[in-house]
């Protein structure tokens, strides 16, 4: 990694924790969404360093440009008076949490602070004239033999869990239709009155 890379790549690290940390305190939502999207600018700056081209364009993508936007849509939807007053119950809970995870994040930096990866200058480049995708690291076809090659059964299993997910999500925000209720409530009434048959014998 050049001097260059370098220093780009520890201006987008200390980008990415201050915006995390931001996210994460800002009072106003809108504000936490707007350091989301700068920590998600520094991961795709991170990216760049790293010669992984194509996973910085899907940073950029599908995360500033459609989880972001969603999230600041959900919000103005929600309007601030959803806003609640914060209070100071649990400040010690959550002091002392905020302390055992910096704790833990020291630890886990120190532990590894004395791995040293190869470096990426020995990477093969493309050829002159070979076009845009010839397999080389970062590209769509190291990505996609990597993901749907190599890790074939991880990504299925995490893709079936998101669609449980997704239709848990479904189930429990759509409510129950008039019928539905009815069916209960007829439930309920059954139920109330063998208890009150049974108490009675």
């Amino acid at each position: 990694m050049s001097g260059s890379g370098e220093l780009v790549f520890w201006f987008a690290a200390v980008l990415a924790v201050l915006s995390a940390v931001a996210t994460v305190a800002m009072r106003s939502a809108i504000r936490s969404a707007v350091g989301l999207l700068f920590h998600i600018i520094a991961l795709a700056g991170m990216y760049l360093v790293l010669h992984a081209h194509l996973l910085a364009a899907i940073q950029l993508i599908v995360y500033a440009g459609a989880v972001v936007v969603l999230f600041v849509f959900v919000i103005m939807m929600i309007g601030p008076s959803a806003e609640h007053a914060q209070n100071q119950r649990g400040l010690l809970i959550r002091t002392a949490s905020g302390g055992l995870m910096a704790l833990v994040m020291g630890a886990l930096s120190f532990a590894l602070i004395e791995y040293a990866p190869p470096m990426l200058a020995g990477v093969t480049p493309c050829p002159p004239g070979s076009g845009a995708e010839c397999g080389q690291f970062g590209g769509v076809n190291a990505l996609g033999g990597e993901l749907y090659v190599k890790a074939a059964l991880p990504f299925e299993l995490v893709s079936v869990l998101l669609l449980v997910a997704v239709l848990g999500a479904i189930a429990v925000a759509r409510g129950r239709s008039a019928e539905e209720l009815a069916t209960l409530k007829a439930k309920k009434l059954a139920n109330a009155t063998a208890a009150v048959s049974a108490g009675e014998k």
